[in-house]
């Protein structure tokens, strides 16, 4: 059994590595890449039928709100209209949002 390859497993997770990759991350491909989407929706049916609701508020909020700063930056935000239909979507989405996460961790009890 070879240690230096699990030392060299370990080094990736290091902190600072982790930070670089996040920070090399753009948020708009992520949301939109199928697998990271396929990962994200297995781990909420898992979360839902194993009855973690921490796990499943955590994904449904991260998710979410994601997708709702991909989709809010995508339209634009700008205000010379008097109204954007993006920005209502974002603050009605993250009501929205709120809501299922306070509803999955205090309210809901099974």
């Amino acid at each position: 059994m070879d240690l230096s390859r699990i030392a060299d497993f370990f080094r990736h997770l290091r902190t600072d590595e982790v930070v670089r990759t996040l920070q090399e991350a753009n948020l708009g491909e992520l949301i939109t890449n199928p697998w990271f989407l396929a990962v994200c929706g297995v781990l909420a049916l898992v979360a839902l039928v194993m009855k973690w609701r921490t796990l499943l508020a955590t994904l449904v909020g991260c998710v979410g709100f994601a997708w709702l700063l991909s989709y809010t930056m995508g339209r634009g935000t700008s205000l010379e209209e008097g109204t954007n239909d993006a920005l209502l979507v974002f603050i009605g989405g993250g009501v929205l949002l709120v809501g299922i996460v306070i509803y999955l961790v205090f309210i809901r009890t099974d």
